[in-house]
């Protein structure tokens, strides 16, 4: 069995592994619920993929958590809508 002739210093060893690491994944932000996401994958909070509904995520709650889930979707329409009212900055825009 081979044996090395001296030993390798911790400098050299780090060195070698400083590119072994966990990366953190690559987030985005779901268009319809604004929580982060990973890409190509359904958004957890609000169940869609690519403005599309895949997953019903109020069917699996129970009475209490499903009116406080909606009332959370209604406010932040309302949001959403409120943004999107016509000013002067916006119709200059368009």
């Amino acid at each position: 069995m081979a044996v090395p002739k001296q030993r390798k210093t911790k400098s050299r060893r780090d060195n070698r592994r400083m590119h072994i690491y966990l990366k953190q994944p690559v987030l985005g932000i779901c268009p319809k619920c604004g929580k982060k996401v990973r890409s190509h994958t359904v958004c957890w909070n609000c169940g869609y993929y690519k403005k599309e509904e895949v997953i019903d995520v109020l069917k699996k709650l129970t009475k209490k958590d499903r009116k406080q889930k909606e009332k959370e979707i209604a406010a932040k329409s309302k949001e959403e809508a409120k943004d999107k009212s016509l000013t002067m900055e916006g119709m200059s825009r368009k």
